[in-house]
């Protein structure tokens, strides 16, 4: 007992010391970078407010959600705090202004976050189409996964391919260095990463696991994630020569030895420090290796940060 109580005493204090740095980090390191000035005047049309043919798809700084769809997960109020990682339906951080979703399927194609359930990815499918249908220029990453220890939904391919298939931009390298308007008006980049089921090929509707990288390290611990999120972007190729998305989540994950379980209060350590992350990229000298920025409980902040660098990369400024 008196082990544990040390235990839990030490992981404390850990944590605390870490949002200090970062809290003492963010008074230091101002609140300047290029674009931070811009503020879209729209964030469901931000793509298009930037001009769609200025917008080329490797120099885009991607607004994502991570674990998307689970606004709606578990059981309110009793196992929804440990599982929801949005507050907002899919439709409406699409409105926000997201541009990356994290979608995970169960066999049954119901969405999942491991052992948790929520509503059938047909409703993924509609809240994307419905924003579709009202906007004409925002192009959209559509991540789609079969959560670990599950199995791959069956020939769940060809029913995202019956779903979206007007709306999809074809698995093709050339993609990366095209602007929105040359893809117009396909939409719809989706990753399908199965965990049998056979990848997707160049040419096919769907995009192959590859083609979505990241590094993400399972750490409650802020400053931890902050810096190896820049360790890690640092290795990187500059976001205009690669032939692939590479992701970095701005959240932290609970874990299981410490009290703190529910996801808000956890992920909080580190989510307002997305501006932060950015100035610290320009000043490292990886800003040009951002590309997709994920976050949990999506908020104007965080859309505007990516908005203005992605504004500022289209003028020539960064």
């Amino acid at each position: 007992m008196g082990s544990h109580l040390s235990k839990q005493l030490e992981r404390r204090k850990a944590i605390s010391t870490e949002k200090k740095v970062l809290t003492d980090l963010q008074k230091s390191c101002g609140c300047e970078f290029p674009g931070c000035d811009y503020m879209p005047s729209d964030r469901k049309n931000w793509m298009s407010g930037v001009g769609p043919e200025k917008l080329h798809m490797n120099k885009i700084v991607w607004p994502g959600t991570h674990d998307s769809a689970t606004n709606k997960i578990g059981i309110r109020f009793v196992s929804r705090p440990f599982a929801q990682c949005q507050s907002l339906s899919i439709y409406n951080q699409l409105v926000a202004g997201a541009r990356v979703l994290d979608i995970r399927v169960q066999e049954d194609r119901r969405v999942c976050h491991g052992i948790l359930k929520t509503y059938s990815v047909d409703v993924v499918f509609a809240d994307l189409k419905r924003f579709l249908s009202e906007t004409e220029s925002e192009v959209v990453i559509l991540e789609v996964r079969t959560e670990f220890g599950h199995e791959d939904p069956p020939e769940f391919d060809k029913y995202i391919v019956e779903q979206l298939g007007e709306h999809l931009i074809h698995q093709d390298d050339h993609v990366f260095g095209k602007t929105v308007a040359e893809l117009l008006p396909k939409r719809v980049i989706c990753v399908w990463k199965p965990r049998k089921s056979p990848q997707p090929k160049h040419g096919d509707p769907l995009w192959s696991a590859g083609y979505l990288k990241d590094n993400w390290i399972d750490t409650d611990l802020p400053s931890t994630k902050f810096e190896s999120n820049l360790k890690h972007l640092s290795q990187q190729q500059p976001a205009s020569s690669r032939k692939y998305f590479y992701r970095v989540e701005n959240t932290v994950t609970p874990q299981p030895d410490n009290p703190i379980l529910c996801v808000k209060p956890v992920t909080n350590r580190i989510h307002c420090y997305a501006k932060v992350f950015i100035i610290e990229c320009v000043k490292r000298g990886c800003a040009d290796k951002l590309q997709i920025f994920s976050t949990d409980f999506i908020d104007k902040d965080f859309v505007d940060a990516c908005v203005g660098l992605t504004f500022a990369r289209s003028q020539g400024k960064a």
